[in-house]
């Protein structure tokens, strides 16, 4: 290989360093941080904070209150005050739908879901945790693939699988975080419907709906993030000696 390609020797040393700590980082991951993971996992589960049984109590005061209604008064069938709103329109060159103009929240600022706030902010560092564990493992399996050759590649296709699981996870943690900001996003569309139409009841049920489901799937995610360290840590401790050593030098002695 030092014939086809040079390489310094002073990288090499580095480069040879880095493996090794590469290594005894990812090995220590597998024996000792997943089983310590997933059982916290597990005990955060049994946690009261993720065993609400009656969804109606992580329902949150939205503090707007209904304004009182409008008369109008030497409006016969509303002709005039349609023709007055029309005659403003063109006036002011708006076009939007009609609704409460919302200038200033007449209690304050609109707080999230403190319940929901408190539980994600303690579920996305396990998310983050897991993807750079992943990713950490993912790459030792791979600097343990050899070099390509023809036949005895079982051992080689087991890590081949053993880096797609762990690449699969990676990408199922972050298509968690994306749902938490989606949360968010969606969460505060319907607030700012409510404010504009305080009235309409439904706007205000609907914010609870989502409240309830952010609640459940956050209490999935804590179960998946559980699962995945059980079922990555069961995967390579099973496979381990072909995940280290993927071609035996048995087929010599057959020749």
């Amino acid at each position: 290989m030092s014939g086809l390609l040079k390489v310094d020797n002073a990288l090499r040393t580095k480069v040879d360093a880095f493996r090794e700590r590469m290594t005894a980082e990812a090995e220590d991951l597998v024996a000792s941080f997943f089983p310590k993971k997933l059982l916290e996992l597990d005990g955060f589960l049994k946690e009261p904070l993720l065993n609400i049984s009656d969804l109606a109590t992580i329902h949150s005061d939205l503090n707007l209150p209904v304004p009182e209604p409008i008369m109008l008064t030497n409006s016969h069938d509303g002709l005039d005050s349609a023709r007055n709103i029309k005659k403003r329109k063109l006036e002011d060159g708006e076009s939007n739908c009609p609704g409460t103009k919302v200038f200033v929240i007449p209690n304050g600022m609109l707080k999230s879901n403190q319940q929901l706030v408190e539980m994600i902010e303690k579920i996305k560092p396990e998310i983050r945790t897991l993807m750079e564990k992943c990713n950490t493992v993912k790459m030792w399996v791979q600097l343990l693939i050899p070099r390509i050759e023809d036949g005895n590649n079982f051992g080689v296709s087991i890590q081949e699988e053993t880096v797609a699981e762990l690449r699969t996870v990676e990408s199922e943690a972050a298509s968690y975080l994306d749902q938490i900001s989606r949360y968010y996003i969606t969460r505060a569309k319907l607030v700012s419907k409510v404010a504009k139409y305080p009235h309409v009841e439904d706007y205000r049920r609907t914010v609870s709906e989502i409240d309830e489901k952010e609640y459940i799937s956050l209490r999935l995610i804590v179960s998946e993030l559980r699962n995945q360290y059980v079922t990555l840590h069961d995967m390579i401790i099973k496979n381990i000696e072909k995940i280290k050593r993927p071609r035996n030098s048995n087929t010599d002695a057959l020749y």
